[in-house]
């Protein structure tokens, strides 16, 4: 186990792919560092004090338990003491924070949420870290209107899972590699290579108690779905749900499977449920370079053009083939409510 490649043995190779630059690499580097003191953090549990308190609200509206608070606060302490970025937006941040000081800095931006899946605190489930890394236009200040770009502009995408084991999973565009902590000398070892999401599953995962809210096209899905064998997919499916979208997803990247939060009624206002900036777009990066599939239902989400640091959008990601179904009854939805 000790003499796999680790993480930052892989990052010369990488970064001097794409010639990013040392930069490139410390910010890997950093966010790296952080979610090792996060990973500490989280194995304490209840020893820390009750870390699923709720400590205000978000600009979201939704609540910032204490695990958020100081899992966004150790990122941001040991980004900015990298300097390796321009500015960095966050979940947990109403506004884009800009890395001040006259030393030099990498011209890099950041996007990430802290702690995916804060619900899971309190009963000792899994969590997660999800980041992107975008290039900063020149002349960058840190303003919102630069971390506004397609996620095909990504150069860098990743999560961290804190689960029974701590494992980091990245892309920098050429395929999708997973490294586990080592805890005897907190270093990331290259565990999972060449990471490959199946074309075909019998998995999905969704919110069922949205169920009376979903749109024609994914109750269409669900409903053939749990037909079986008896129904038109000829195949029986299990339906999965973890509630954090890393964990959701880091399932269907080990063994195939779809992850969905469509639009429904009740997000309908809200454009979507899960963010684009710093959890849709990273993921679909992730999924897409690991052959599966990511979209709305309706688009690439690679492809949309972003409005607000905070945006939301439908998210349908997983194995290639179901969701190439799920997009055809949405276009054939669609068709038939415009009447064509």
């Amino acid at each position: 186990m000790h003499d796999t490649l680790t993480l930052s043995q892989y990052l010369e190779t990488e970064v001097a792919r794409i010639n990013g630059g040392p930069h490139l690499s410390g910010l890997i580097e950093d966010v790296a560092a952080s979610c090792v003191k996060i990973a500490k953090l989280i194995s304490y549990g209840g020893l820390m004090g009750n870390l699923g308190t709720i400590r205000g609200i978000n600009i979201q509206g939704e609540q910032q338990k204490e695990l958020d608070i100081r899992a966004n606060e150790i990122l941001i302490k040991q980004l900015e003491a990298g300097r390796h970025l321009i500015a960095l937006g966050s979940e947990e941040l109403d506004d884009p924070y800009i890395i001040g000081g006259d030393e030099p800095r990498g011209n890099y931006l950041l996007m990430f949420d802290p702690l995916d899946g804060s619900s899971n605190i309190e009963i000792n489930g899994p969590v997660g870290t999800i980041f992107s890394i975008l290039h900063a236009p020149d002349g960058a200040t840190g303003a919102e209107a630069e971390f506004l770009q397609p996620g095909n502009q990504q150069i860098c995408a990743g999560y961290t899972l804190y689960g029974p084991s701590t494992e980091m999973v990245i892309t920098m565009g050429d395929g999708v590699h997973g490294f586990t902590l080592d805890n005897d000398v907190n270093v990331f070892k290259l565990s999972s290579e060449d990471m490959r999401v199946p074309m075909d599953t019998s998995e999905f995962g969704i919110n069922a108690s949205n169920q009376r809210f979903w749109e024609p096209p994914v109750q269409k899905y669900i409903a053939e779905c749990l037909q079986g064998t008896e129904g038109p997919r000829k195949k029986d499916f299990n339906m999965r749900w973890i509630a954090a979208m890393v964990s959701d997803v880091h399932r269907v990247m080990s063994r195939s499977g779809v992850f969905m939060y469509p639009i429904d009624e009740k997000c309908r206002k809200m454009g979507g449920r899960l963010r684009l900036m710093y959890e849709a777009n990273p993921m679909s990066m992730l999924m897409e370079q690991a052959g599966g599939l990511a979209t709305t239902g309706r688009e690439p989400i690679l492809d949309i053009q972003p409005e607000g640091l905070h945006q939301r959008v439908p998210v349908i990601i997983g194995s290639h083939r179901e969701v190439e179904h799920l997009i055809l009854y949405h276009k054939n939805y669609d068709n038939q409510d415009s009447g064509g």
